[in-house]
């Protein structure tokens, strides 16, 4: 099965990138000749709620908030953070939902390692920890739905954004945890970071 790789230049509006990821899942389930999907983008600055968001998450009345079928909670989406969505038939793939999320989690984590950049998971808390001055701090999150053995939505990855977003929400339902960026553990270029994360997702999806 081909899988296209997708790279936007330009933010893309929310509505319309998931709009278009609905769409993908709904020809491979209705034919199996479809292509999937791994598509790098940023969006303009938004909030999204995930199926198990609380209202008490919400610091900032003022926000509008886009409620979404993606697993997790309530989190920001704009400009400096890397968004990879994909669109992968795990049917080919032995229909194991948590070995793909381990795929996404081990792509990322190999792909900071090549910035010397130390990251690991957590089974508590999905997504990708570093430590920052000895304390925990997430950089990535994950939020996959799977629809007859389709996975779809994908992962986002702190790079240079502006971590004042995350004051007006209790970020992924973590008030213990604080949100951080790539930027902060190390100043480098991340320019190549989407080629490294393609070469690596692929390589686990066994291309």
């Amino acid at each position: 099965m081909t899988i296209e790789i997708k790279k936007s230049i330009k933010p893309v509006n929310y509505s319309f990138a998931i709009n278009t990821l609905e769409k993908r899942v709904e020809k491979l389930i209705n034919n199996h000749k479809g292509k999937e999907l791994i598509w790098f983008l940023e969006h303009p600055s938004i909030y999204t709620a995930g199926s198990s968001y609380k209202k008490s998450e919400i610091l900032d009345s003022r926000i509008k908030l886009i409620r979404t079928k993606r697993g997790g909670k309530i989190t920001w989406h704009g400009p400096g953070q890397l968004i990879c969505y994909v669109v992968i038939d795990l049917k080919k793939r032995d229909k194991d939902i948590r070995r793909f999320i381990n795929l996404l989690e081990l792509s990322i984590i190999n792909t900071l390692k090549e910035y010397k950049i130390i990251t690991f998971s957590d089974r508590k808390n999905i997504g990708i920890w570093s430590k920052l001055n000895n304390k925990k701090v997430k950089i990535g999150a994950i939020g996959i739905r799977v629809r007859r053995w389709v996975a779809y939505h994908g992962f986002s990855l702190n790079i240079t954004n502006d971590l004042n977003n995350y004051k007006k929400i209790i970020p992924c339902g973590l008030d213990n945890y604080k949100i951080n960026k790539l930027s902060n553990l190390k100043k480098q270029n991340y320019k190549n970071i989407t080629k490294l994360l393609e070469k690596n997702i692929l390589s686990y999806l066994k291309v």
